[in-house]
């Protein structure tokens, strides 16, 4: 099996992907509140606001609060 064309090249410059966007696609904050961080229980990135810590395996963990569960349901039904 071959693999597919890449479809990017090694510039002379040394640069590889010419329409790539640079930086993350989580933007930078200019306040630290606004950032956004990860769940060590769900892995989705949230805002710190909506982020509570909790022990796990002794070193405390940032993770949905109240639950990676309710916070969906919360999120998807704001109204209700």
């Amino acid at each position: 099996m071959a693999r597919a064309d890449a479809k990017t090249a090694v510039l002379a410059d040394g640069l590889r992907y010419k329409s790539k966007v640079s930086g993350s696609p989580f933007a930078a904050t200019t306040s630290f509140g606004a950032a956004t961080m990860s769940c060590f229980m769900c892995g989705k990135h949230r805002a710190r606001s909506l982020m509570g810590t909790r022990k796990v395996l002794g070193k405390s963990q940032a993770v949905c609060s109240p639950s990676c569960k309710a916070l969906d349901e919360a999120l998807e039904n704001p109204a209700g």
